[in-house]
């Protein structure tokens, strides 16, 4: 959307950017900048930083960075032009006209989003026809899932036909491309359009604004897959949805339960437990912690069983180490059939089998991940045996070094012990031989590190790396100085954009040169609607580098020198261009005329 720059100038002058942050983040002055924990990424530490005198915002650990608009952006998940909008709205300032292909965009989102209603009120209407019998009967006989629940969360049946639901969305104004842009249809290799879903239990997935934002399914014979979901759409992303958020959120429960099925969701909050999430067939993303760490401060991890439910759990307990969300593991007991085979059960299985008061006591039980690590450490060992108690030992100690609370180190280093019939004493001391090691092996890494100064001075994304990071460094320079005083621009005629070594930065440059020219602000905000995600992350980097005022007039010449310079040996090409700078040195050494 081409919002008028003079707009976003207005609304970046009317922001201040401490106030839109922390109303999402909790901030603590300290000295020049105001920090917090991070909130697109799980720390413990402050590594998030505010500046009010540049208007900016820099996280230490995940290097995001920008203005106040991209903060909300990624805060919101909103794109650009909405970002601006709610800001904008905030500011008590209302938007230009949109451009032609902005409007069209929103107008097709919107269409979208009717298509999807309309399309699960259909699948809903199914459900009581003859077509959505078979479908009626697995809800109500296999799932054992009540009319109530049933309705609340929209279940359907898509018939077994080719084009029924392609028929009825035509007679509400849908053509086949609506329904293919939506995921609702499929284009065959004929040329022919046919419905993406037959003979499935349609469930559709509701976002915490209660859109209807695609669908799930399941198959109802031996056809493959036997679960389909609607394709990555600009609306449809897997890896930000959590099934069953749209009700969570307003549970009176004091945590959240994940589980892996649809189904299982259903069926938890049919037993009064409202506090089940889902991923939509997915492991466990940080987009899905920044979300859930918006209403819980505890998450409970009940997958499967089995060794992909267990590798899922690792996984997920990993992800969250260094969130501001505690962790616990519910390990549903394994079920013992007629032939005497254990197999897993999921949170259905389970439900149906024992009740909700007993996974109510499972629950009271679960074990937090500390917990949980050895448990699983326990079973991978023989105990009875000194090679397998002593790799059970080594394994445990390095879970237990791992903790950083003394306290906690002692109490689950106590525990292993106990379990593997050792002193206490002998595990600790194992456990403090870790960490030593541990703290040494950091300590060789920094040195690693400090060794390569060029490697530490590229930017993280690869697209972005620095050709010549000496050049790079000097322009990155130039930067900071007329971000700190735009008059310097005045010292700069004779340094183009197309003179810097980085894409990025001579850019950049370029951008903030002609807002200059123009009498116009200069910040980095004022990027944020020409710069990418990454890009913003990387200026914002290299405008935490501090260039005292005193030193920016002189700072700025040798900075200029350097660009220039890498500029005429870059021009220096071909027999005549080498003879001329050998000319050239010998008359600087005094041995030529």
């Amino acid at each position: 959307m081409a919002i008028p720059d003079r707009f976003l100038d207005e609304l970046n002058d009317r922001l201040d950017i401490v106030d839109v942050v922390s109303a999402y983040v909790p901030l603590t002055k300290k000295g020049a900048n105001h920090w917090g924990l991070c909130p697109f990424h799980h720390e413990k530490t402050p590594s998030f930083s505010v500046n009010e005198s540049k208007q900016i915002f820099h996280c230490f650990g995940c290097g995001k960075g920008g203005g106040a608009i991209r903060f909300v952006m990624e805060i919101e998940s909103l794109s650009f032009p909405d970002a601006v909008r709610k800001l904008a709205e905030q500011a008590g300032m209302t938007v230009p006209e949109e451009d032609a292909s902005d409007g069209r965009w929103r107008e097709r989102r919107k269409r979208i989003l009717e298509l999807n209603r309309e399309a699960a009120r259909f699948y809903r209407e199914m459900l009581s026809k003859p077509e959505g019998a078979e479908v009626a009967a697995y809800i109500r006989d296999k799932r054992r899932i009540s009319p109530k629940f049933s309705a609340r969360f929209g279940l359907g049946a898509a018939p077994d036909a080719w084009d029924t639901l392609i028929r009825a969305m035509a007679e509400k104004g849908y053509d086949k491309a609506d329904l293919i842009e939506a995921g609702l249809a499929v284009a065959g290799k004929n040329g022919g359009v046919y419905d993406k879903y037959r003979n499935r239990l349609m469930l559709p997935v509701i976002d915490v604004r209660g859109d209807v934002i695609g669908f799930t399914s399941r198959v109802m014979d031996d056809s493959t897959p036997k679960y389909l979901n609607t394709p990555e759409t600009a609306i449809f992303k897997k890896r930000s949805i959590l099934y069953g958020l749209n009700y969570a959120k307003s549970t009176k429960r004091p945590n959240f339960i994940l589980v892996e099925g649809n189904i299982d969701v259903i069926t938890m909050h049919q037993a009064g437990f409202d506090n089940t999430v889902a991923t939509m067939g997915t492991a466990l993303t940080e987009e899905h912690i920044r979300i859930l760490s918006k209403y819980t401060r505890e998450l409970v991890l009940c997958l499967d069983n089995d060794a992909a439910g267990e590798d899922a759990t690792k996984r997920a307990i990993a992800l969250l180490k260094h969130a501001d969300i505690a962790v616990k593991v519910l390990r549903l007991p394994r079920r013992r059939t007629e032939d005497g085979e254990l197999v897993k059960q999921d949170p259905d299985d389970y439900i149906k089998n024992h009740g909700p008061e007993a996974f109510q006591g499972l629950l009271d039980r679960s074990a937090n991940s500390v917990e949980y690590r050895l448990a699983a450490l326990e079973e991978q060992f023989d105990l009875r045996r000194d090679d397998q108690r002593a790799q059970y030992l080594q394994a445990a100690a390095e879970v237990a070094a791992s903790l950083s609370s003394p306290v906690e180190r002692e109490i689950y280093g106590g525990r292993a012990a106990e379990t593997a019939g050792v002193s206490r004493e002998a595990m600790a001391q194992e456990i403090e031989r870790l960490r030593r090691r541990k703290r040494w092996q950091d300590k060789k890494d920094e040195e690693r590190r400090n060794m390569t100064p060029a490697r530490q001075l590229q930017p993280k994304e690869r697209e972005l790396r620095y050709t010549d990071v000496r050049s790079a460094r000097a322009e990155e320079g130039v930067l900071r100085v007329v971000l700190l005083d735009g008059d310097f621009f005045a010292r700069l005629d004779d340094l183009a954009p197309e003179d810097f070594s980085s894409p990025l930065l001579g850019k950049a440059y370029g951008i903030l040169r002609r807002r200059w020219r123009e009498g116009r602000r200069l910040s980095l905000s004022a990027l944020e609607g020409e710069c990418s995600p990454a890009e913003l992350d990387q200026l914002s980097a290299i405008l935490q580098e501090p260039q005292p005022r005193n030193t920016a007039q002189a700072a700025l010449e040798d900075f200029k020198s350097a660009i220039l310079a890498r500029k005429d040996r870059k021009n220096i090409t071909g027999a005549e261009g080498l003879t001329a700078l050998k000319d050239a040195l010998r008359q600087k050494k005094g041995l030529g005329g």
